[in-house]
């Protein structure tokens, strides 16, 4: 699914370097910089904005919480698919069409754990939609909210 998504950034002048990277991790055989050279694949853009975005991430990234998020026991996917069944709030799932962390249908199917779900898919949207589309981004959100 991952490969199916890095591939269709062929033509982007960093394509070769980080699909390499990308090899890399998936083999196993990941260093720093084959984490650092596969940053564009999480943007739908690789602009100045992407760029800034991800130097700043550092000062974004709260690591207490991070640790905590994926640790051992934190998921119990029978108690929360339970759960979410029972969520009678609506939420709004949304999906890039060029992340390679999440494709679309995995999205969808998370979507469908809620009762009350609005599934919306952003051409060409990375992991960080607002950066990637905002004239797209703002009023699709907008419109969920109302």
């Amino acid at each position: 699914m991952r490969r199916e998504i890095v591939r269709l950034r062929e033509a982007e002048p960093w394509f070769v370097a980080a699909s390499t990277a990308f090899e890399a991790i998936q083999a196993g055989q990941a260093t720093d910089a084959d984490w650092e050279a596969i940053t564009p694949f999480t943007y739908g853009r690789w602009d100045a904005a992407a760029r800034a975005h991800q130097a700043n991430g550092d000062k974004q990234r709260n690591e207490q919480v991070a640790a905590v998020f994926g640790s051992d026991g934190a998921f119990d996917p029978t108690v929360t698919r339970a759960a979410l069944a029972t969520l009678g709030r609506r939420c709004c799932y949304l999906a890039g069409s060029s992340t390679w962390q999440r494709r679309p249908s995995v999205v969808a199917k998370l979507a469908g754990l809620f009762p009350h779900a609005t599934l919306v898919i952003q051409p060409g949207g990375g992991h960080c939609p607002w950066l990637d589309d905002p004239v797209w981004f703002t009023p699709t959100i907008a419109a969920f909210l109302e």
